[in-house]
């Protein structure tokens, strides 16, 4: 069999150079949050499950956190069920709270899992509700009238925001080899169930397991600066300071917020990047400049 040279010492180039990165996290957790676009092309998501593979297999301890907002969307469409959303959050009445548990913590949780599975290793999906995982409660906003300046608080029905997060099972499972695949659904005081974002289940998941990274995967190269270039790192001070300026906006800011509570409880660095790239996790963790936005304490 003939060896294509040229091909064989680009191969060994990248794993010359990949492998101070590979040294740098071994045996550390790092979660990922996974969802937006990725989710729903067929080739990203079986990249993804591969790649989330590899890192278990080179030694780091992937925890994947994902969403599913279209794939809930989609069954609320076939029960003619109406959905609304406030701030980019979901009401969620009784009727489908039910929906989301069954479509997050079923049919997603477990596709997520069987991707990663398939390439190799070993997934077990849960969600917040399993061993005590995340206990949440009732998420409250207020809103202030613009014109009136009167403030209300805005009943977002079963909400919820996590309260704490109970890590135990988490190191069960990675200590067995296993990789925890978390759909964001928790469990109040009273044994009520809550629907809760994703970026928040990752960052609070993150950071209780002071995880050396934290990884969100979106729809945009990360964070922009004014003029739409990516800004490769900044502090937890330059990304307050950003938002102050009108800089991050609408949907950005809270992924940033939710990126600079994590490294307030502990996670050594948030990234916020372009999961429709292909490989993003590897390209972010493996390589010396990193694909997305790089937030530092």
């Amino acid at each position: 069999m003939t060896i294509d040279t040229e091909t064989a010492e680009q191969q060994a180039h990248v794993l010359s150079q990949a492998l101070p990165f590979l040294r740098r996290y071994a045996g550390v957790t790092v979660v990922v949050k996974y969802g937006g676009h990725a989710m729903g092309d067929e080739r990203l998501a079986e990249t993804f499950g591969a790649d989330i593979a590899l890192l278990k297999q080179v030694g780091v301890n992937p925890v994947v956190v994902h969403g599913g907002g279209p794939q809930i969307n989609d069954m609320l469409k076939r029960l003619k069920i109406t959905s609304t959303f406030v701030d980019g959050l979901r009401v969620t009445d009784a009727a489908m709270v039910e929906v989301v548990e069954m479509v997050l913590a079923g049919t997603v949780n477990k596709q997520v899992a069987g991707l990663i599975n398939r390439a190799g290793a070993l997934a077990v999906g849960i969600c917040g509700k399993d061993g005590g995982l995340i206990r949440a409660r009732k998420l409250r906003r207020t809103l202030r009238d613009p014109g009136s300046r009167i403030e209300h608080v805005l009943d977002l029905g079963f909400v919820g925001e996590p309260e704490h997060v109970d890590v135990r099972v988490l190191h069960a499972l990675t200590g067995a080899g296993l990789i925890p695949v978390i759909a964001p659904v928790g469990v109040g005081a009273d044994g009520q169930t809550y629907n809760i974002n994703a970026d928040t289940v990752a960052g609070a998941v993150a950071g209780a397991l002071a995880a050396t990274r934290l990884l969100m995967l979106t729809d945009v190269p990360g964070v922009l600066d004014a003029e739409g270039r990516l800004i490769p790192e900044m502090t937890v001070a330059d990304a307050r300071a950003a938002i102050a300026a009108g800089v991050i906006t609408g949907g950005m800011i809270p992924k940033v917020e939710n990126c600079i509570e994590a490294l307030q409880r502990g996670v050594r660095g948030a990234v916020i990047l372009d999961g429709r790239q292909p490989h993003a996790c590897l390209l972010e963790l493996f390589i010396e400049r990193g694909l997305g936005t790089l937030i530092t304490p």
